[in-house]
């Protein structure tokens, strides 16, 4: 069995994640697995192909917020922040 791994890269923008195809809870696990490291400081760049609605009090516990941006047809794009 092939196990399929979220891709990361920088951008001028953000850290970005494309988490999408990853069956839960992968994409969730590989987010917040992302915005612990140490001297992560945001933002992050969230790829999906669905809305996380369950990872949303995760980031709220963890000081992080988050807002839908505009992304691909098919797609939901989360922009992740620290809380100010």
């Amino acid at each position: 069995m092939t196990e399929q791994l979220a891709k990361e890269w920088p951008a001028p923008d953000g850290v970005h994640i494309d988490v999408r195809g990853l069956p839960p809870p992968e994409p969730m696990v590989a987010i917040l697995t992302l915005l612990e490291r140490p001297g992560m400081k945001g933002p992050l760049i969230v790829h999906h192909d669905r809305e996380p609605i369950f990872l949303y009090p995760e980031l709220a516990e963890r000081g992080w917020q988050h807002e839908i941006i505009a992304g691909e047809p098919g797609e939901i794009r989360l922009r992740i922040a620290r809380c100010r």
